[in-house]
């Protein structure tokens, strides 16, 4: 399989954060959004940015900013949709989601997301851990772009609700110091990523 394109979810209203954009705020010398973006971008293709507003805001990061094509703030399955309607005018056969409030996942989320699909044979594979499923990360083919926009505006929203109907495969990761898919939701949650950059003692 060939490396995929990968799209960073970033359209979520932060309301644990009080507003804005949780991918700015800042972690260690960077941005949570920086560190996201260091982990995702040697794994793909290309790189682009779901999110939707002024795209102004992130310029810094020199990436394509992929406006939700279905309006009310509708949840990630829209910026996926995004994501593989951008992979489709580049002619990419696969996508790659990440979620911009996740730091530490896996640096080798995609080729595994990869093995698990050629293993398992299932069109879509989102990764896994004991702790259960993280639907925000997921290797989606651009051929069900279609019935995705379709099952958008049918009013499907949870993502595990429409990967289920097309049958799913799960890439399994460990927790090892830190939880690969923390996300940061709360200032509480900044505070612990922030530490978790510090040297293991």
């Amino acid at each position: 399989m060939t490396p995929p394109l990968g799209v960073i979810l970033a359209g979520g209203r932060a309301t644990r954060m009080g507003g804005g954009d949780k991918g700015l705020l800042p972690l260690g010398s960077g941005t949570i959004l920086g560190h996201v973006i260091a982990r995702l971008e040697p794994q793909v293709d290309d790189l682009a940015l779901n999110a939707n507003g002024d795209p102004f805001r992130f310029s810094d990061f020199g990436l394509p900013v992929l406006a939700d094509s279905v309006g009310g703030h509708v949840g990630p399955l829209a910026g996926v949709l995004a994501g593989l309607d951008w992979a489709a005018g580049l002619g990419a056969t696969h996508v790659v989601s990440a979620a911009a409030d996740t730091p530490f996942f896996p640096g080798d989320l995609v080729p595994q997301l990869q093995s698990a699909a050629e293993d398992q044979g299932t069109p879509i594979v989102l990764a896994r851990t004991a702790d259960g499923r993280h639907p925000t990360f997921g290797l989606w083919p651009v051929a069900l772009k279609d019935h995705l926009r379709q099952s958008l505006n049918a009013g499907v929203r949870k993502v595990l609700a429409w990967t289920d109907i097309h049958g799913t495969g799960y890439a399994d990761f460990p927790a090892g110091r830190i939880d690969p898919f923390f996300n940061v939701n709360t200032p509480e949650d900044l505070a612990t990523a922030n530490a978790f950059l510090e040297p293991a003692p």
